[in-house]
This record gives C-alpha cells, sequence and structure tokens, in this order.
C-alpha cells in the first residue's frame, strides 16, 4: 500500500518557501507551514494528494483516508487491480476465458498513469497499455472483432489475433515547417504504423481493415471528474460551439447520450471517443469485464463475438481437445447464464478503489518561469480546450443499483483537470478512429516520468514530450500552435515547465 498516511494534508514548507513541490523522498503529506492557494488543490480540499513520489497516482482521497470502512475497500479494491486475474474455475481472481486482453488492469495503466509507447505489440510487455482498433474501409469497427480485439487465450482456444503477427513501426515525419521553429531550433516527429499480417487473425476478415493504436489513459481523479455535473458538460459544449468551434455535435444529441443500468441517459465524458458517461457504468465497470472476461452477476457472459464463437465451435481441433460437438461449444461461448466469476462485495470494492483515487497536487506554482509559463499558456489560447478548472456539483449518483450510496462523494470542489472534455479533430498522420478525440485532462501528468518510467503523450503515445504533443495539434488548435512556435525558446521551455507542474 506505499506507506500511505492522511494524504490529504500538505507537504512541508521549506525555508519558508510556498510550496515548492514535494521532495523525491516525501511519501506521506505533511502539515503545511502556512495556508497553500487554492491552486495547488488539483483535486479540491477532497480529492488532492501531496505525496509527489513515484506512487503519487495510487493515492486514495482525503474521503476515503478519514473513512476506515472506505479504506479498507478501497486497499481490496487496489489488490483487484493489481494483480493478475487467471483462469482458475475457483478463488479470488479467476476468469480469464475464454480470451482476454490483459490478465491485469496493472499490465494497462503502469503506476496507474497512461501506457507507455511500445515497439511491438505483447500483451505480457510491462506497460504495454495499447489497445488494438481495427476498422473497416468506412472506419467501423470490424464487427468480426471485439471493439478491444484479444490476444491472449485459454488452451484449447486461439486468440482471435495471434500477437506474432502484429507489427508497429515507427515513422519520421516532416511538418509543413519542415520541423524548424522560427528562431531555428529544430525538433522530430514520429507516428506509428501498425499492420496485423491476415494469417495471423482466427476469425474471418472483411477484404480490408485498417489499425490504430490507441493507448491507455491514467486513471487517478476519474471520480473527480464523474462529479462533474451534466448540465455543466452540455454548457461547455454550447460555449465553444458559440465560438464557432469545431465540435462532434452527434455526441451531443440526447438520443445519444449513454444509458444507465437504471435508465438515466448522460453525454459522453470518458474514453477518447467519449464512449462512457459515468465511471460507475463506463470505464471501471466495463474494464474489469471485458479486459479480463471475468463475469459477475450484472454481466454473465463472455466479451466475445459471434464470429469468434462460429470460428472456435468449427475448429475441429478444438472439438477433440474440449471433447465436445460444434454445437455444444458454441452453446457454452455464447451463454448468457455462466457462473458469476466475480463476487458483488468484490466488484464494489473496485469501485470504491476506482473511484477513490485522489490528484497529485500541482507543484512549483510560485516559481517565476512557472508564473511565466502559466501567462503563456492562457495568453496563446490553450486553455480554449485545455479548461483550467470545474466545479463538481452535488454528486448523488442515482445509476447502478449495485453500487448507489456506496461510494466516494466529491461535492462543490473546485477542481482543475485542464480539459473540456469533449471532442476535436487534431488531423494527425494516421489519425485516431474517426478524427474525433477527448481532450485529455492535464493534471498530474509532470509526474508521468517519476510514475510510470515514461512520459509520451497524445492517443497512442507517438509524442515523446510535451513540445511533440503541442507540434502535432492541428484542427481548432492550429493557431495557438503556430502562436507557440513563435515564442521564443525560454517562452517555449516556461511553458512546458508550467505544464509540468499541474
Amino acid at each position: 500500500m506505499k506507506n500511505r498516511r492522511n494524504l490529504y494534508l500538505a507537504a512541508l514548507i521549506l525555508s519558508g518557501l510556498c510550496f515548492a513541490g514535494c521532495g523525491d523522498d516525501d511519501e506521506n503529506g505533511k502539515l503545511p507551514e502556512q495556508e497553500l492557494s487554492e491552486e495547488y488543490y488539483t483535486g479540491g480540499k477532497l480529492g488532492t494528494t501531496f505525496n509527489s513520489t513515484s506512487f503519487a497516482y495510487e493515492q486514495p482521497t482525503a474521503v476515503v483516508d478519514e473513512s476506515p470502512e472506505l479504506l479498507l475497500q478501497f486497499k481490496r479494491g487496489e489488490t483487484l487491480f493489481e494483480h493478475e486475474f487467471t483462469s482458475n474455475t475457483e478463488g479470488v481472481r479467476r476468469g480469464l476465458g475464454p480470451v482476454s486482453v490483459r490478465s491485469s488492469c496493472l499490465s494497462c495503466h503502469p503506476g496507474y498513469g497512461h501506457g507507455k509507447r511500445m515497439d511491438r505489440y505483447r500483451a505480457k510487455d510491462s506497460g504495454n497499455g495499447y489497445l488494438l482498433v481495427v476498422t473497416d474501409a468506412n472506419d467501423n469497427y470490424v464487427s468480426q472483432l471485439t471493439g478491444m480485439p484479444q490476444t491472449q487465450a485459454v488452451y484449447p482456444y486461439l486468440p482471435p489475433i495471434d500477437e506474432s503477427g502484429i507489427k508497429i513501426e515507427w515513422k519520421n515525419y516532416t511538418d509543413e515547417y519542415g520541423n524548424v521553429f522560427p528562431d531555428g531550433e529544430t525538433y522530430s516527429l514520429i507516428y506509428p504504423e501498425v499492420t496485423i499480417e491476415r494469417s495471423a487473425i482466427n476469425v474471418p476478415m472483411p477484404d480490408f481493415y485498417k489499425v490504430r493504436l490507441e493507448a491507455t489513459i491514467g486513471i487517478y481523479g476519474t471520480g473527480l471528474i464523474d462529479a462533474i455535473p451534466d448540465d455543466s458538460i452540455i454548457a461547455q459544449y454550447q460555449y465553444e460551439k458559440s465560438l464557432g468551434f469545431t465540435l462532434n455535435d452527434a455526441k451531443y444529441l440526447p438520443e445519444n447520450f449513454i444509458r444507465e443500468a437504471d435508465g438515466t441517459s448522460h453525454p459522453g465524458r470518458y474514453t477518447y471517443g467519449l464512449t462512457r458517461g459515468t465511471l460507475q457504468n463506463g470505464p471501471g465497470a466495463n474494464a474489469i469485464w471485458n479486459i479480463t472476461n471475468v463475469t459477475r452477476s450484472d454481466r454473465r457472459y463472455h466479451y466475445i463475438t459471434t464470429a469468434y464463437a462460429t470460428a472456435m465451435s468449427q475448429n475441429s481441433d478444438i472439438q477433440e481437445k474440449l471433447g465436445k460437438t460444434e454445437q455444444e461449444i458454441y452453446a457454452d461461448l455464447m451463454s448468457r447464464e455462466l457462473p458469476a466469476e466475480m463476487s458483488d462485495n468484490d466488484y464494489i470494492d473496485f469501485m470504491v478503489w476506482h473511484r477513490g483515487l485522489a490528484v497529485p497536487a500541482a507543484r512549483n506554482l510560485d516559481d517565476p518561469t512557472v508564473k511565466k509559463g502559466k501567462e503563456k499558456f492562457y495568453e496563446i489560447g490553450c486553455t480554449a480546450c485545455h479548461r483550467p478548472s470545474w466545479t463538481t456539483g452535488a454528486d448523488k449518483y442515482t445509476g447502478d443499483p449495485m453500487v448507489k450510496d456506496k461510494l466516494p462523494r466529491y461535492p462543490y470542489q473546485k477542481i482543475r483537470p485542464y480539459s473540456d472534455f469533449l471532442q476535436h479533430r487534431l488531423a494527425m498522420v494516421n489519425d485516431i478512429r474517426t478524427g474525433w478525440c477527448r481532450t485529455t485532462p492535464l493534471w498530474g501528468r509532470g509526474l508521468s516520468e517519476k510514475s510510470t518510467g515514461a512520459s509520451e503523450h497524445l492517443h497512442d503515445m507517438r509524442a515523446r514530450n510535451y513540445n511533440e504533443a503541442i507540434l502535432w495539434h492541428g484542427g481548432d488548435a492550429k493557431l495557438t500552435k503556430e502562436r507557440y512556435r513563435n515564442l521564443s525558446k525560454t517562452d517555449r521551455e516556461a511553458l512546458i515547465k508550467f505544464l509540468e507542474s499541474i
């Protein structure tokens, strides 16, 4: 549990200065010598941790830390996130059958952060948070594969995709400026080209398909994002539309909102594609099921396609090894009455943990260079999409009855995720599926290298640093990128230092 103690408290102020940044060796929050400005409380008073070590992303919020019952559930939920599931038929963390994307959540979220940039696709490579995105000529998901295609299988089944046939090639890219700033400084840009050999796919496929990568996002602070009222997000959409921004309007038609277990509907706020409306019925609830294929009482079926079930049931080698007929294998694979492998209590603990993760406090905000960087961040227009702050609502969730009234709450907190939670187009080579991508929250990203061992950015981790991430921006953000390019080298470095501080 990484020596967690009262993480709601602030770090010690050294030499009489106002919070110059938690030291590398400070794993526990300490009482401040003087009151900090509210801007340091990135997750509000209820959701901020002043731990800035390699365990910064793993800390519980003050709400959890101050409740013995929630803290115990948080610790139990943490083990479900960190440890591998197995194909055992008994015991805790059983499942993985017949196929899975990963055997543990931590595999995709190293240090609880974003996935790392990788040179190959192997599910068991440490830090590989890549998810394959396989689409047809119309950029729709290929129906023969699940939205997150699996590459792991339990004997004697075959995975839908054999990892040995996946190739990732990183290519150099030269932009319209020849990769040179106006002041003469040069830079480099790279992007991934991904292919899957047809022979490595164990289900029928259309004549044409293409492959992209999407990396996992950081999971700290997702409970605070959950507490933002729906009408605040809709108001942000309407505000940006009034400014003439190009947005994915379809996401804000009421008929396209995401339906909850209780029948209510919500605008999307999670995932690059805005496919999840609340944490309780979204990323956490979905991933712990489909990534590991672990069933539970409300999802007593496998995350597979009919094409996969058909291919496996018709495979004579699998029939022989299982001693079952085609019809029996197909019925087993497509059953919607499978026994629950995750108990309801384990699931509740997992969701307490997920909604209970704090956000690292901002650091070094009184440093003159950071102040200059903040000034430039606002001046060139970054805040148009990376909205600095939001205020949470009453935070009274009424959706999934299994977790209703059982999770940590964060009412009326001013939080600073630096995102508008809307989809924009960045117009990049080998772009994300559909071209629409949610604005990624920037809070805590400056601790990524320390917490995860990597500090790449963007949906496929093509940007190796903040500078490259900014230079990949296009679409509505192109003008802001132009302004960044025309800053002096000193001002560019100051802006990046500010990003590293929030």
